[in-house]
Formats: C-alpha cells, structure tokens, sequence
C-alpha cells in the first residue's frame, strides 16, 4: 500500500510539473526549421522547474548538444542502409516524375470503369454489368473478394512505408522524393479497392456487410512482413509482392474474360497495370542498391528467402471464420491464380532482373548468398511441384467450404 500511495505522490508530482510547465512556459521545445529535424533547442524557467529536477523526472539531458550527440547515435538501426537510400533520393523523385501518372483529371478513377448513376439509362447499364456478372462462378468471385479484401487494407501498407528508415514521410507532407513517393503510391493504389468495392456491390452477389467487416478486422490486425524498419528489406519485400499482386489480379482478369465478363476483365487489367509500373519502381531501387552496396543487399535478400514471403492478408477474418486466408488461398491456388508455381516464377524474375548470375566484386559472405539465391528458383519450383502433384492425389474430391462473403455459399 505504502509502494503504492508513493508512485501515485509521484505521478501526481510529475502531471503537476508537466501541468505548470506547460501553462508557465517552464520549458519550451523549438524546432529550427533551417536546421536538422534531430535539432532540438530547449530552455528550462528556473522560477517553475530547475533542469536538474526535470532530469531527474524525465530521464534525459536538457543540454543542446548532448542531446543532438545522443539522437544520431540513436537515430537509424541500419545507418548504411539509410546512407544508401538518401543517395537514391533523386531516383525515387524521377520515379514519381516518370513511373506514376498525374493526378486529378489526367488519371484514370474507379468511376470510368463503371456505370453513372447520374446519367439517364444507367438502369440498362447495370442490368448490362449484372447480366456479365452472372457469368462468374462462385470461386472466381470469392478470389475477387479476396483480392479487393487485400487492396482495401492500404492503410497498413502506407504505414507499412513509413516505416523504412530514410524512406519516410515524417510531417505527413514533407517534400522530399520519398515521401512525395510513398504519398503517390498510396493514391494510386487507392483506386483499386474503391473500383472492386464498387464493381462487387453494383453485381449484387455478395454479402457486403460481411465483407466490410472482413476489412475492417484485417485493418486492425495489422501486418507484419517482417521488414524490421530496414529500407533493403523493404524494397525487396514490395519487389516481391507487387509482382505477385499483378499475376493475381491478371490471372482473374483473364478468367472473367473466358467466362463471359469483360468488365472485369477490363477492370483486372487495369489494375494489374498499375501493379507492374510499381513493381517497376521497387525493383529499380533494389538495383541501385546493388550498385551501391552488393554484400548488404544479398544477405537482406538471403535472409528473407530463408524465410517466407508474408501475404499482406494473411490476418484476415470476417469475424467467425479463422480459417479465412487459408480458405480463400486454397480457393486461388486451385484456379491457378496464384500458387506456389508463381512464388517460385517470382523468386526466379528477381534473381534475372537483378542479374545475381553476374554480380561481382562481392565478400566471400556476399558470394555465398549470391550462389545460394541463383540456386534458388529451381529449388523453390521442384519443391512447389512436388507439393502441388501431393495435393492433387490426396486432394481429389475437394472439401467444400463455405464464405460469409457470398451469403455462406460453398464453393
């Protein structure tokens, strides 16, 4: 009892202090927008709190100069790595110039894809859309639910970006190449979720709210692909699933095509573009990382393949089934959408685009990791082969599973 009427004496002590503090100007933090961000100039009032008392409270020196040493020496956990990616700082800028089309009127929206409401015989219209619609069975449409489900979840990923250090965005407009990046990226690929949103609920097939429900949980369960704040790992992980995002989409593209709805096909299409002009992007800034530090490069890219690549919607449920991603992934595979086929098609594309096969001037170390992730993909495809062929013999008749999002039809 004793303990702990003295840590609430203390608390109270502390809020009276900071309280004062804050209405007396006992101290004041000044931002020297001329100078580094890490720049921080304080002044302490004796008359209302003496610095030593303030250190004491706060754990932490009031000293200019102290406190920028201490900063830099805690600023990075990878200060190679964001050595590095300032130097690329003009790339991502031509990037942004170059790779990501211009906003407002001159790019495309979800609503040239889609009817006008606003217009006279848009009735027929969406009698049109919905007649092309009926054409998809029901496991095409629960892939396309998983895939918007995916893209609505842009919120983690933009957050995802922030965390690269170097890379990131610190006052939410800063006008620097990388952050006028991540802000371009996170617009355009805001377009992908509305536009399947919207195509989903105007064909009438699914249960909306559930699938609602589904992006909100896998929002607040977040998303951890294990970059670890590392720029490298970061830019390899979005090399890898940009890709893997423009097969998915591609590959429902082609389906609804086949089976009768070119509006989806179109649709697909269009954003599986855009997924190849970013996956275009990331891929270049690993390149010039490899020009600038091979051997940092490999073991990031080394370490993660020993791995597995996370799946952005991995942590996915519409509330009831905790089997969802699973459920919805075994759906993908068996369409061929996407499988374990194209994870080793990927692996393969990144080691060729990257031409690991005549890397040079690397450490014993580097060497080591550069052989290793040539022999990779053929690996990776033997093994996947060997798993697909296991599954087709002990998996003949395919156990249906139900999915909230199409009113719990199996499929």
């Amino acid at each position: 009892m004793t303990i702990i009427k003295m840590t609430t004496s203390i608390m109270m002590m502390m809020l009276l202090l900071c309280t004062r503090a804050t209405t007396s100007a006992a101290f004041q933090l000044t931002s020297i927008s001329r100078r580094p961000a890490s720049t921080l100039h304080v002044s302490v009032n004796p008359d209302v709190i003496t610095t030593k008392e303030y250190e004491d409270i706060c754990g932490t020196s009031f000293d200019e100069d102290l406190l920028h040493t201490r900063l830099q020496a805690t600023n990075y956990l990878y200060p190679k790595h964001v050595e590095v990616v300032e130097d690329l700082a003009p790339i991502a800028g031509a990037m942004v110039d170059e790779i990501l089309l211009e906003t407002g009127d001159k790019a495309w929206q979800p609503q040239d894809y889609l009817p006008d409401l606003s217009q006279p015989g848009w009735e027929d219209e969406i009698k049109e859309m919905r007649n092309q619609a009926a054409q998809i069975d029901d496991d095409l449409l629960v892939v396309l639910v998983g895939d918007m489900v995916t893209e609505e979840a842009l919120p983690t990923y933009q957050t995802l970006l922030n965390t690269f250090e170097g890379c990131d965005d610190p006052t939410g407009d800063t006008d620097s190449p990388w952050a006028r990046w991540s802000r371009g990226w996170t617009s355009e690929e805001n377009r992908h979720g509305d536009l399947l949103n919207k195509y989903l609920y105007l064909g009438g097939r699914c249960d909306m709210r559930s699938i609602e429900v589904t992006i909100q949980h896998l929002i607040t369960n977040g998303f951890n692909p294990q970059a670890k704040k590392d720029p490298y790992r970061g830019f390899v992980y979005t090399s890898f699933q940009e890709r893997a995002t423009k097969v998915s989409h591609g590959n429902v593209g082609r389906l609804a095509r086949q089976a009768g709805d070119k509006n989806l096909g179109r649709i697909c299409a269009k954003i599986a573009g855009d997924e190849g002009r970013h996956e275009k992007a990331y891929q270049t800034f690993v390149t010039e990382i490899l020009k600038r530090d091979p051997d940092g490069l490999l073991n990031v890219f080394g370490d993660m393949m020993r791995g597995q690549i996370a799946m952005p919607a991995e942590l996915m449920t519409d509330g009831v089934n905790k089997d969802l991603y699973t459920d919805f992934s075994d759906v993908a595979q068996r369409l061929g959408v996407y499988t374990a086929i194209d994870y080793a098609e990927i692996i393969k594309h990144l080691v060729e685009t990257w031409d690991l096969e005549n890397l040079e001037g690397l450490s014993s170390e580097g060497e080591k990791e550069r052989e290793y992730l040539c022999r990779l993909p053929e690996r990776y495809r033997k093994l996947a082969e060997r798993s697909m062929n296991r599954k087709k013999k002990v998996n003949e008749e395919v156990v249906p599973k139900s999915f909230s999002w199409i009113h719990n039809r199996s499929c």
